[in-house]
């Protein structure tokens, strides 16, 4: 019988019924903490022997496993037909959840794309989703930097436009293109006459092959059109495909030529080092390497190589654009033919993993090992340089503030209206004294009439600490910044280990009153005075019941830190309130504007984007919008 005491669970006797009675089939086992919270999904072919191995002697454990067998509460597991459908759910559980104890691609959903639209005349923009719309996308990217310095490469060499449909109606009304047409990084698709389609489609077409990896078709095709140019004397157009034909010549020096045969394939090996990992992936296309991209995992102390690589491989594929069908790895995934299985399958071609041995496959994947090695090292100094300071600046506030341990999770408070109108709250949140993002929250103000912030912060700090108590209750429609609140959430549970307040004696008196009436007594509450930048107030931490700041140095670490979230607080307060605001202007003006209901303001607002572009448009334009007639387009030119 399996050794419970070293698990967090209540009913031994029940579990170990539980334990027995799994079946011996392919499924996905879910494991919770106390608090509800998952903490681990794990799937195999057979649950009862995946799920009794946590069980047996602790000493059999990792060390990472032996922390998350102590923390299980409770235990779920759902069966499936297949080992597919097994990969497929834990995936899908693993990507909404996150779970604390799983191998996870760190920030993937922020990971960025090359997104060529599905327009009349194309743009090559960056987004950070892949959507079902027609476009084509290439990625993901580790890093953005390296998609706007593409995205403007691009530009350079096939002139695409890069305005905005508003921006674009407006330069065709006006019959002239803009700045960028004429320093020839536009063929100005905007103005009649300017370009064909013809040409614009080829452009993209050329921007394809470019991020495909098919820089050479992109050049015989250049070198065709430049010698019809000059057999027609259209000698500017023939120099402009020349300095073309050369700019892609010099990009494709840069690429690597591989030894390797002509095709299509991803290079995928990892570095770690003290709990920490990276994972480098090239990628090679007609042979060449066209790219190169280092991804972190977190979690990843403890487990084997081919846990991690399953882990990243499931992962990555699950949001990348495309998949080549030869993917090279430095060792092989867990239930290796599964993945290839799936990779097949969300491919539409065969997949095939290989772990080359010997030649020159073997020496990318060394390349690709040596460059994960060196990105981990500097991401080391980075990460051991910000938690040098993090942990400064959490000390010297701990011990300044008198507080019983380092506040490793901060949460600050700020209002934003204009004159009592449109009021909203923020709360951001800081872990180790870095923001974190998914826990952001804003609220409107409802139950507030005029500019009385501290009427307005004691509504915001009921409404979240009451969440506290009960997750699943009240939903706010006004939600998080990065995660849309039409589900039940469990981040609301965990509390702060301080609260700040972007005011002075009398938030903080307030927001301490509202914390005591919710029974959370225990939070301390400091308010920020930021002084008025000339030496007449101090900068310093206000405390309830104490009038006089506690006044800092300007050099203080904990300072520093406090100024940072309080700004990020404001920040995310009044974007929000600006968000508000606009939407209000314009429903105002629109509904001043006899015959606009509903249907016809959202079709307007489809058309043309912005109650700007609308003012922008002609009346034949306006009158050209599903559902409008002239005589109220002529309305809306006279009123707005």
């Amino acid at each position: 019988m399996p050794d419970l005491s070293h698990t967090n669970i209540a009913d031994q006797a029940l579990f170990n019924e539980r334990l027995r009675n799994l079946p011996q089939s392919p499924g996905v086992y879910i494991y919770r903490d106390d608090s509800g919270q998952i903490i681990y999904v794990g799937k195999s072919k057979s649950l009862r022997d995946r799920v009794r191995s946590y069980f047996g002697a602790p000493r059999g454990l990792s060390t990472k496993t032996r922390r998350l067998v102590q923390n299980i509460a409770t235990m779920e597991t759902i069966t499936t037909d297949t080992e597919l459908e097994a990969l497929l759910l834990e995936m899908n559980l693993i990507k909404q959840h996150r779970p604390r104890y799983n191998v996870l691609l760190k920030d993937d959903k922020a990971y960025p794309y090359i997104k060529i639209t599905n327009e009349a005349w194309p743009r090559v923009i960056r987004v950070r989703k892949v959507l079902d719309d027609g476009a084509v996308y290439f990625g993901p990217f580790a890093k953005s930097s390296s998609v706007y310095a593409t995205i403007e490469l691009l530009n350079k060499l096939f002139g695409f436009r890069l305005c905005k449909d508003d921006q674009f109606q407006k330069h065709a009304r006006q019959g002239r293109p803009c700045l960028y047409h004429d320093i020839k990084r536009c063929l100005g698709p905007c103005v009649p006459g300017l370009t064909t389609p013809e040409n614009y489609a080829a452009a993209i077409e050329q921007v394809r092959l470019f991020l495909s990896g098919r820089p050479e078709v992109i050049l015989r095709d250049l070198k065709q059109r430049m010698e019809q140019a000059a057999e027609h004397l259209r000698f500017e157009q023939a120099a402009y495909i020349r300095d073309q034909i050369q700019a892609v010549e010099r990009v494709m020096e840069r690429q690597k030529v591989m030894t390797t045969a002509a095709t299509d394939q991803d290079v995928i090996a990892f570095a770690r080092d003290e709990g920490k990992a990276v994972v480098q992936v090239f990628y090679i296309r007609g042979g060449k390497l066209i790219g190169s991209e280092p991804f972190t995992l977190q979690g990843s102390d403890e487990e084997d190589a081919q846990e991690l690589m399953h882990s990243f491989i499931t992962q990555f594929y699950d949001s990348a654009a495309s998949i080549p069908p030869n993917i090279l790895l430095a060792d092989y995934p867990e239930e290796c033919e599964i993945i290839e299985e799936w990779l097949g399958k969300k491919g539409g071609h065969k997949v095939s993993l290989h772990v080359p041995r010997r030649g020159q496959k073997k020496d990318l994947v060394d390349l690709a090992a040596r460059n994960a090695t060196q990105t981990l090292e500097e991401l080391r100094l980075q990460w051991l340089n910000t938690e040098q300071r993090a942990t400064a600046s959490l000390s010297e506030l701990r011990d300044l503030l008198e507080l019983p341990e380092l506040p490793q999770r901060i949460e600050c408070y700020d209002i934003s209206n204009t004159q009592g109108k449109d009021s909203v709250g923020s709360m951001v949140v800081f872990e180790q004294g870095e923001p974190a993002k998914k826990h952001y929250r804003r609220f409107k103000i409802k139950t507030v009439k005029g500019a009385n912030d501290v009427a307005s912060l004691q509504e915001v700090l009921r409404r979240r600490f009451a969440r506290a108590d009960d997750p699943t209750g009240d939903l706010e429609p006004d939600g998080p910044s990065t995660v849309a609140e039409a589900k039940p959430d469990d981040t609301w549970s965990t509390l702060p280990d301080l609260v700040l307040i972007d005011g002075g004696i009398g938030q903080v008196n307030a927001a301490r009153a509202t914390l005591n009436d919710a029974g959370f007594d225990m939070i301390p509450v400091v308010g920020l005075v930021k002084g008025d930048n000339k030496g007449h107030l101090p900068y310093g931490f206000v405390r309830p019941g104490i009038s006089t700041p506690l006044a800092m140095a300007a050099n203080s670490a904990a300072l520093h830190l406090a100024q940072r979230i309080d700004e990020e607080a404001h920040r995310f307060a009044i974007t929000y309130h600006r968000k508000l605001r606009s939407k209000g202007m314009t429903r105002s003006v629109m509904e001043e504007i006899p015959g606009i209901g509903p249907k016809r303001k959202k079709a307007l607002l489809k058309a043309f984007g912005s109650l700007e572009g609308i003012r922008n448009a002609s009346i034949e334009e306006l009158a050209a919008v599903p559902g409008m007639t002239r005589k109220v387009a002529e309305d809306i030119k006279s009123l707005i």
